[in-house]
């Protein structure tokens, strides 16, 4: 089974229709199971330094602090919900996320899944500014990433075009929104759906894939 998983980093309902993705796939005990995953840039005019997350976000979406604010407890609830932790009075920062992308697109197949946890985590949990390369390569190291090659691909730009070309050829595809999952090249489930969506979308893609064969 292919799974093609449309994000970006500091996205909170990814990382919630990520853990109801992954829980739906535990609960059935698929093994056979390949992830792709695709950057999807929301916004790749931040600068390196970030900007302030609740200036920025209330600007960009045309919102009070108090409606923010009321933003943020839906979310952290959806979130809990779901079994996920989001600290959104740790973010200071909302930053560019192309790094964070490139060390996904860096890492071994093997251990891409845990690097993007460990990257929603740093961000939504901790805090942290993903948008550093300390911050970054300091995340690689922890999963099991070479340090010293690691600073000198992320240095070098190494998948920067990558990344880039990924999240445009997403766009220019019809793709508007994240997350986006699609099963098997035939299911697409748009958006942080529950786990029972998932178990939906994975038997309609099993059953695809069954009468695919008999055809």
């Amino acid at each position: 089974m292919l799974i093609d998983i449309f994000h970006d980093t500091v996205c909170p309902w990814c990382r919630i229709g990520n853990k109801h993705l992954f829980d739906a796939l535990a609960q059935r005990q698929e093994k056979a199971v390949k992830i792709r995953w695709h950057p999807f840039l929301l916004d790749s005019k931040i600068p390196t330094r970030g900007y302030d997350f609740k200036t920025y976000l209330q600007q960009r979406k045309g919102i009070d602090s108090q409606r923010l604010q009321q933003l943020f407890e839906f979310t952290t609830q959806a979130g809990e919900a779901s079994g996920v932790k989001l600290n959104f009075d740790k973010i200071r920062l909302a930053v560019n996320t192309i790094i964070s992308h490139q060390l996904i697109t860096l890492a071994p197949d093997s251990i891409k899944n845990d690097v993007v946890e460990a990257i929603y985590k740093a961000y939504f949990e901790d805090g942290l500014n993903t948008g550093n390369l300390d911050v970054i390569v300091a995340i690689g190291t922890a999963v099991g990433m070479d340090s010293t090659k690691l600073r000198h691909q992320l240095s070098s730009y190494a998948g920067f075009d990558t990344v880039l070309t990924e999240s445009t050829f997403a766009r220019l595809n019809g793709i508007i929104s994240i997350p986006l999952y699609i099963i098997n090249a035939r299911v697409r489930v748009d958006g942080s759906h529950s786990v029972e969506v998932f178990h939906q979308a994975l038997d309609r893609a099993a059953l695809i894939e069954i009468s695919a064969k008999i055809w």
